[in-house]
């Protein structure tokens, strides 16, 4: 069972909240977080992206960046940009976007639970990302920024969610430059707090880390280095947990996640088209997009035109949970066979864009001439995701796209208490 706790969060007052608040580290480069942050002292990506704050050019994982990281985030303490909660408490963090909320649970998750597989994850991490966010931690001694997790639906969670939603006023409430809604409170009842803690202890058996892989195993690698560090480790010491949003499985939505490849590996438009034809139906072509509506359907890009394509029979296995994702049917019948691409992490001839962008970002890339065919794939469901990740297997790579993004700066986890 999922064991949390309630931690003192630092976070900004509500007048500077709106100017704290920034995208996470990693859906940006830094010159767009030099863009984002210019002017704005108080943006928390002067924490989580330091390299802000020297010349550009600099390299972003050297030791200065990171100690630069260290002494902004004092700094913002000194001044009063962030503040720490007296005592410690759960908080609930809602997320507006076109017209439908999602509210989680946010808490410190088990170090333990990630190690022993309480905590299920779904794709593989990069020991040199998961070595960035590892610094970043052990430099602040904190988990700046919270990961995104999934759990299973439960009506006394619910419960207690709706009624402080409706009853008790926002501690937050801002709508950020990208339209989406941020409603934050503080749990600060005693009694509440107690019977969060236990509903996790008896009633979710698992949760899944939905977005945020590499912040979730560098928080638990830098758990398990103190732990090994200290002679009088008891366990409940603050390093043996982690900064974590849970949202209920059922309010969760997966977007598209597409691909782009350069080329045609060698071939002819009319010659990729007929092995397209070998494994796919071509049900219809148009000039205006084409967008998948159901699993095992695509759209492609190709010419000026887009195709709504069909797999045929043979080229996908529904009794397989990785078999059967629409990633797996596209690597297997077109990424690899045809186009020759064996390699998703790192070749260098296919590209992946988020279903945020929509499929007219697609068309815009391959009419710029400087990628030649598209892909559009039906989203992956929240079930095929936890079937995955209960049966101890490992989704493609660039498989699901969650939006909206949680937002970085409303809350820190001190590994300090």
């Amino acid at each position: 069972m999922a064991k949390i706790k309630p931690f003192k969060g630092i976070r900004p007052p509500k007048e500077l909240v709106e100017k704290v608040a920034s995208l996470p580290y990693d859906v940006m480069n830094s010159e767009e977080a030099r863009k984002m942050a210019e002017g704005n002292p108080f943006s928390l990506l002067h924490i989580t992206r330091a390299e802000i704050d020297f010349a550009p050019g600099i390299d972003e994982h050297s030791e200065e960046v990171y100690n630069k990281s260290r002494e902004n985030f004092d700094r913002f303490q000194v001044e009063g940009t962030l503040i720490q909660d007296p005592q410690e408490y759960y908080y609930i963090y809602g997320q507006t976007m076109e017209g439908r909320t999602q509210y989680g649970i946010v808490a410190g998750a088990s170090v333990e639970d990630y190690l022993t597989g309480v905590i299920k994850k779904h794709e593989l991490t990069r020991p040199d990302k998961e070595e960035d966010r590892m610094i970043n931690i052990r430099v602040n001694n904190a988990n700046i920024e919270p990961v995104f997790f999934a759990i299973p639906k439960v009506k006394d969670l619910d419960d207690i969610m709706n009624d402080i939603i409706k009853n008790k006023p926002t501690e937050y409430d801002f709508v950020s430059e990208d339209g989406i809604g941020h409603h934050f409170w503080v749990i600060d009842d005693k009694a509440v707090i107690d019977n969060i803690t236990k509903i996790f202890a008896e009633k979710i058996p698992y949760t899944y880390v939905a977005d945020g892989h590499h912040r979730t195993a560098a928080a638990a690698l830098v758990g398990a280095e103190q732990k090994a560090k200290n002679p009088n480790h008891t366990g409940e010491e603050e390093y043996n947990y982690f900064l974590v949003v849970h949202f209920p499985d059922d309010q969760l939505a997966i977007m598209d996640y597409n691909r782009t490849v350069k080329d045609l590996n060698g071939l002819s438009s009319s010659e990729f088209m007929e092995k397209i034809k070998s494994k796919f139906n071509i049900v219809k072509e148009s000039e205006d997009i084409l967008k998948p509506s159901k699993l095992h359907e695509f759209s492609m890009y190709l010419d000026g035109k887009w195709y709504l394509l069909t797999a045929k029979e043979g080229t996908y296995d529904d009794s397989d949970p990785i078999g059967t994702l629409d990633v797996t049917v596209l690597t297997k019948n077109v990424l690899e066979p045809i186009l020759g691409i064996k390699d998703l992490r790192r070749s260098k001839r296919i590209d992946f864009i988020g279903g945020i962008r929509g499929l007219g970002e697609l068309s815009k890339r391959v009419d710029s001439g400087d990628w030649k065919v598209a892909f559009a794939l039906y989203p992956v469901s929240m079930k095929q995701l936890i079937d995955i990740a209960d049966s101890g297997n490992i989704m493609p790579p660039k498989t699901t796209w969650f939006e909206p993004k949680l937002r970085s700066g409303l809350i820190i986890h001190s590994l300090e208490g």
